[in-house]
């Protein structure tokens, strides 16, 4: 079994902690179903989100469940023009899967900052 990175991103509509559960939830879900990948086959997860959101930590995985993976929360730099209220997500996962085969998520408007992964 291979360690394989999967990424993942997505913009908020707005800063309200029960909105960021829910589209972080969806990211979260998306990597999960989109490389058929269970709770046992994620090894860690890295979060990170623009220094906008103000009303909540990007946590979701613990509200889905994911309770035993290692979690870290990190700020984006603060880029004049980058794209606001984004959140992005880095999982390091166990993985018979190539490299290549691997299925990055990008939800929403952060389809923008990697067109060629989008969804």
């Amino acid at each position: 079994m291979a360690v394989r990175a999967v990424r993942g991103a997505v913009q908020l509509e707005r800063d309200e902690a029960g909105h960021m559960d829910e589209r972080v939830g969806a990211l979260l879900t998306g990597i999960l179903e989109r490389n058929d990948l269970a709770a046992d086959d994620l090894i860690s997860i890295w979060c990170t989100a623009t220094p906008d959101p103000h009303s909540d930590f990007p946590a979701a995985a613990r509200k889905l469940g994911i309770v035993d993976v290692p979690l870290i929360r990190a700020q984006e730099l603060d880029i004049e023009g980058a794209m606001p209220r984004a959140v992005r997500v880095l999982a390091h996962i166990e993985s018979d899967r190539p490299r290549a085969d691997v299925a990055h998520v990008c939800l929403g408007a952060a389809a923008a900052l990697r067109k060629d992964i989008a969804q």
